[in-house]
């Protein structure tokens, strides 16, 4: 098995630079996909007449489009390759090894937007209004591809189902939850081109109020869709496995919080869309619609921490754990330990009192540091604080059942007693205590602790965590 060191960012975890990095790209790039849409209909309000300044609005609307989705959607893109790389790479060889010709599909759509995207930026002024509308709808037709086949790869890390068996690539890409999360960002993609408009129709100042509620209105059709979130939402808790759902619903507080945003903000956007811009065709000023954005990105955030954290223990469901441990090699690693393919060294700097807490230290980049930090956010040394040196032995040893989100340690006997020296030695800093000789009793009972838990995680395919657990006893 291939190791990959975890680039550590103490105090941020590395999941939460990954995140800022993502949640800002899913934003900007769901906004690419529904603008193309919008701008098709609002070219298509200017052919047929209905609407006096549609023309004016997309040729005014394409630039920002062009400078968000162009510039900092493409750099954010980047930008989550680079992290997720540096995270986790087991996870990211995993996709690409079984999905590289959808992620080669994908990048053609996305060429076939550049494209089409740079030819209507360069000549739309020249050329006819059918013409126009072909490119915008090459345009929407190859951003919305680039969705659907990447939604296809990201749920598969969720529900990776029929394709546990056979790695088969039909049954890996439409997934259990492929079609509700395809058809909800879709929405999502409407809703925020939808609000951007009304952002960009408020900077029009050759237009008068009036002219402008008119564009508004005309853009709020875009958000009528969302009456359709909550079917689509409980679609796709229906099709997490169970014990997702037990997180999401009140098993991991930070979840079921971030789920709660996400659900207030979206509702809060699609009741002022509906009933005030749709139904009583009211006019928005900018303040307002800023608002309304900032409420969507916050819930894009929510949501977009929800799907991630209810992958748990897992990065990839039921294949490879979230520090990038596969559980097949979890039995192998209890007899010769975590580290004897890791040959990479501790970072300069890293502070350690002697071999073994440099062992534990490396014990922790490989099992933890994609999850915590040693001290800082989700930091181990502020959650263990209050545990003994035998307390926190059992409770790692046991860490499947003490913590079910959390995957089994995978390591020796050894390699657990070096870990919970490091973390009491940055704690302490006692270096004698540290870096005394390993008990031979105290690690016979880690590994009696080890053997009693097992080296399975509790959540198994078609297995609740309760069945599970109950099983083993």
């Amino acid at each position: 098995m291939e190791v990959f060191p975890v680039n550590q960012y103490d105090p941020l975890m590395p999941g939460i630079v990954m995140a800022m990095v993502a949640i800002v790209h899913v934003f900007l790039a769901q906004f690419a996909v529904g603008g193309g849409m919008l701008l098709c209909y609002f070219q298509w309000l200017s052919m047929t007449g209905r609407c006096e300044n549609a023309r004016l609005f997309v040729h005014g609307y394409f630039k920002w489009l062009v400078l968000i989705s162009f510039v900092a959607g493409a750099a954010t893109g980047v930008g989550i390759w680079f992290t997720a790389i540096q995270v986790s790479a087991p996870t990211i060889g995993q996709m690409i090894e079984n999905f590289h010709w959808i992620w080669a599909t994908e990048y053609l759509f996305f060429l076939l937007e550049i494209i089409a995207g740079y030819l209507f930026y360069r000549y739309h002024e020249r050329i006819s209004d059918t013409a126009c509308l072909r490119l915008l709808g090459m345009y929407a037709f190859a951003a919305w591809m680039s969705l659907f086949l990447i939604n296809g790869i990201i749920s598969w890390q969720l529900t990776p189902g029929g394709w546990i068996e056979d790695q088969s690539l039909f049954a890996g890409f439409f997934n259990p939850t492929f079609w509700p999360s395809t058809l909800f960002r879709t929405i999502v993609a409407l809703t925020l081109a939808g609000l951007v408009a009304c952002v960009v129709v408020n900077t029009m100042k050759e237009l008068d109020q009036e002219q402008k509620r008119t564009l508004i209105n005309y853009a709020a059709h875009l958000l009528v869709p969302m009456i359709a979130m909550p079917i689509l939402g409980i679609w796709f808790y229906l099709m997490m496995p169970t014990d997702s759902q037990g997180w999401v619903a009140g098993g991991s507080p930070a979840m079921t919080l971030f789920l709660n945003i996400a659900v207030g903000a979206s509702l809060a956007i699609g009741g002022y869309a509906f009933v005030g811009l749709y139904l009583q065709k009211l006019y928005i000023n900018g303040a307002t619609a800023t608002l309304l954005l900032l409420l969507a990105f916050g819930a894009t955030a929510g949501g977009e921490f929800v799907r991630e954290g209810s992958r748990k223990p897992y990065s990839i469901r039921y294949w490879i754990y979230s520090n990038g441990i596969f559980p097949d090699d979890v039995a192998k690693m209890r007899q010769e330990g975590c580290l004897v393919d890791d040959p990479y060294p501790l970072r300069d700097g890293t502070p350690v009192a002697g071999e073994i807490t440099t062992r534990g230290a490396k014990v922790f980049r490989r099992q933890c540091a994609v999850c915590h930090t040693v001290s800082g956010i989700n930091g181990v040394s502020e959650l263990t604080e209050t545990w003994d040196a035998d307390q926190m032995r059992m409770n790692i040893a046991k860490l499947q059942h003490t913590k079910p989100f959390m995957p089994p340690f995978a390591g020796s006997a050894e390699d657990l007693e070096s870990l919970v020296r490091y973390l009491k030695w940055f704690e302490e800093r006692n270096d004698q205590v540290a870096e005394a000789p390993y008990e031979e009793e105290t690690l016979k009972t880690i590994q009696k602790w080890l053997d009693a838990a097992g080296t399975a995680s509790l959540s198994l395919p078609g297995e609740t965590s309760l069945q599970a657990e109950e099983g083993d006893k």
